[in-house]
């Protein structure tokens, strides 16, 4: 599997920002086939860090209605990826976002 197919993009939630901050655990949206040796090896190759440990977790899509019509959104994959001590990835570039 390709590298750049792994990683999807970065999860960013409020709880997931205190584990960065706490724990130096940063959050993707994997792809769904790949393995937790997939994941360590894309975060280390492209954010040039080292891996301490990989969990994954299936997220499952929500039900959502509206009207009278009902609709389901999609599954994916969620890997935490904990990186060894001194290491940090960043996610933003370029500072600041304007409004």
């Amino acid at each position: 599997m390709n590298l750049h197919d792994v990683i999807k993009g970065p999860l960013i939630t409020e709880k997931l920002d205190q584990a960065r901050e706490k724990f130096r655990q940063y959050s993707f949206i994997v792809d769904k086939k790949a393995t937790k040796i997939d994941v360590a090896r894309a975060v280390e190759n492209l954010f040039k860090v080292s891996v301490e440990g990989v969990r994954t977790n299936i997220v499952r899509g929500k039900t959502k209605r509206v009207g009278r019509s009902i609709g389901k959104r999609p599954n994916y994959k969620k890997a935490v990826v904990t990186l060894k001590a001194g290491d940090t990835i960043e996610l933003f570039e370029g500072g600041t976002v304007e409004p």
